[in-house]
């Protein structure tokens, strides 16, 4: 009886295994299939207009993407500097502050409605209530968009993060008569800085590639312009209208939009992940 349960349980865990090992062969072949056509078309479109020159007109020849990628970092750049303080400073506030506030357990709701809302709903939230009020577009509104993306992110992670630093060290230092401000910044947060900083990292993985809520708040521009108050070129909005579009040229420069995207996300990460690799 024991051999036949050892037998059936061996059978089990080598099914389990081969399909689980099958699953995962077959994400791995489709993610190498889709980096290596990525890569191959997007190395293919890079030069130096790419990133000097303009988006070109339609059925023109040569132009680049200097004005999207100008944009993105301009909006992607306001957006970290508005949402990492704010959602920071409220993951303080539930992690140290929020453990029987009303005001928190509404906080967590929304966050967690926010995280899970579609992002075009949220362009559209924002151009109801700022683009048709203004009555254009603008890379304000873009960034305004990006920043209700990136907050609940940075938010749920500092939250999570600072709930893992042990209670002994908030007791060790409230023993010493340390203000409850202060742990929460000088020790906790330090303490919790690199999933902190991790967490601010995946709200600008998921922000860099956001297209819908740009299509509804900064549109686009073919014009290079750094002027946030009107309407603004960036990356993902360009290599969507780009790609669709029947000119060649225009599908050669949406690649290489896709791989710079590509690039920097995966450049944030490789470059933190070292980083405190080393200072640990």
């Amino acid at each position: 009886m024991n051999k036949n349960i050892y037998r059936s349980r061996k059978i089990s865990n080598t099914v389990g295994l081969t399909l689980s090992m099958g699953a995962m062969l077959l994400g791995m072949t489709a993610l190498i299939w889709i980096l290596f056509i990525l890569f191959s078309k997007g190395f293919a479109a890079l030069s130096l207009d790419f990133f000097l020159n303009s988006t070109p007109a339609p059925g023109s020849v040569g132009g680049g993407l200097s004005n999207a990628i100008v944009g993105s970092l301009m909006m992607v750049g306001l957006c970290t500097f508005v949402s990492t303080p704010i959602g920071v400073l409220a993951g303080i506030f539930l992690a140290e502050y929020g453990d029987r506030s009303k005001i928190a357990s509404i906080t967590r709701f929304v966050n967690d409605i926010m995280l899970s809302a579609p992002s075009i709903v949220i362009g559209l939230f924002v151009y109801a209530i700022y683009v048709a009020q203004v009555k254009h577009f603008s890379g304000f509104a873009g960034t305004l968009a990006l920043s209700l993306i990136a907050v609940p992110v940075v938010l749920k992670t500092t939250e999570n993060m600072l709930r893992l630093v042990p209670s002994t060290l908030r007791e060790a230092a409230y023993a010493l008569g340390t203000p409850k401000w202060k742990v929460s910044f000088s020790i906790i947060l330090r303490s919790a800085k690199s999933g902190v900083i991790t967490g601010i990292l995946l709200a600008i993985a998921r922000v860099s590639g956001e297209t819908a809520p740009l299509l509804f708040t900064a549109l686009n521009n073919q014009f290079f312009s750094a002027d946030m108050s009107k309407p603004m070129s960036n990356l993902p909005v360009v290599i969507y209208q780009f790609a669709l579009s029947p000119y060649e040229n225009w599908v050669n420069l949406a690649w290489g939009g896709a791989l710079i995207i590509t690039l920097t996300v995966l450049g944030l990460n490789v470059l933190a992940r070292v980083f405190f690799r080393e200072k640990s």
